[in-house]
């Protein structure tokens, strides 16, 4: 995958993944990709979190990225252990820079109409609305999508299996991203193909 719209169109949802185990990186990917969710986004927010990343990428199929970067030198982390993408829970000029220096592609967390055009004025059209349901929920999206007609997005924060539908049926909602098709601990691998697949077909 060489551009972020490419990622976010792979799937509906893309699991917000929390591994403190690096032994659980590997049944886990295999149980999501196998239900069909193949973009998974591994957030640094444990010590395991870059050792889950290189071993997942060695799962047939899956597309693994870090999420929960927040500036250049974990950017450089994130792509030292093979990340494809980059998350972000927000959007600094030095952030973004880097991403776009180092061609990765970038999904940036947004919350209001500033964040957006900083993200526009880098050049940046696909946002991560973060986060989504403290943020306004989808009103709040569709609000600022209409003043940004060219962005896309993926709502993470607050999404479920209830109410991803919902924010799925707006057009420039591409995906959304949600941590319940990934429940932290170690993998019950055939619940979790079950949510993936449940996932899968969430998109009506």
């Amino acid at each position: 995958m060489s551009d972020i719209e490419s990622i976010m169109r792979t799937a509906p949802v893309i699991p917000v993944i929390v591994v403190d185990e690096v032994e659980h990186a590997v049944p886990l990917a295999e149980a999501l990709v196998e239900g069909g969710l193949r973009v998974l986004e591994v957030t640094l927010r444990t010590p395991a979190a870059l050792d889950a990343i290189r071993a997942m990428k060695q799962v047939p199929g899956a597309i693994v990225g870090a999420g929960t970067v927040t500036n250049p030198d974990e950017l450089e982390d994130a792509l030292e252990a093979g990340s494809e993408f980059v998350v972000s829970p927000g959007l600094t000029d030095n952030l973004g820079r880097a991403c776009i220096a180092n061609q990765v592609p970038f999904l940036p967390g947004i919350a209001s109409a500033g964040d957006i055009m900083r993200g526009l004025d880098l050049g940046l059209r696909h946002f991560k609305f973060f986060p989504a349901s403290t943020s306004g929920g989808l009103p709040a999206l569709k609000a600022l999508a209409a003043p940004f007609h060219q962005c896309l997005f993926c709502p993470t924060g607050g999404i479920s299996a209830a109410n991803a539908p919902e924010w799925l049926s707006f057009a420039p909602v591409l995906c959304v991203g949600g941590s319940w098709v990934a429940p932290r601990g170690a993998p019950d691998k055939p619940t979790i193909t079950r949510l993936a697949k449940e996932a899968m077909e969430l998109r009506q």
